[in-house]
């Protein structure tokens, strides 16, 4: 299971940037999440930790980075990995950014429906924090 929401913004790359790689400020913008933590410095191979507002502590990994334009975070979960892409580009028109959903694995399909459902309903929203945050 796969889904993704994307979104025009008159803030720069950079901005949407800053806020994406500023993991402890991630609630302010996640209506999700209570808190998350990164161990050091926002690099390939970093581990932190989320917490939901319902659910428990998941660890994640920062397991892909492209510096400037793209990451994805991993967490495990019984038999199932769930990957959260982010990337960004930029036109004459404005900056788009894009956050993308994936479950994988023997279990993908039950995890996402039951925390894909949820997911869904929240990122436009979630979305529309963060732009709204970039372009204060």
């Amino acid at each position: 299971m796969k889904f993704s929401h994307t979104l025009k913004t008159s803030a720069s790359p950079e901005k949407i940037w800053a806020i994406w790689t500023d993991v402890e400020h991630w609630s302010a913008w996640d209506t999700e999440l209570s808190d998350a933590r990164l161990e050091g410095a926002f690099v390939l191979g970093s581990v932190g930790k989320l917490t939901p507002k319902a659910g428990r502590v998941s660890p994640f990994i920062i397991s892909q980075l492209n510096a400037g334009n793209s990451y994805t975070f991993t967490l495990k979960l019984p038999l199932c990995k769930l990957n959260v892409y982010r990337h960004l580009y930029s036109q004459s028109d404005g900056t788009y950014f894009t956050h993308e959903v994936s479950f994988q694995g023997l279990l993908a399909f039950l995890f996402g429906l039951l925390l894909g459902r949820r997911f869904r309903i929240v990122l436009p929203s979630v979305m529309e924090n963060i732009k709204r945050i970039a372009q204060a």
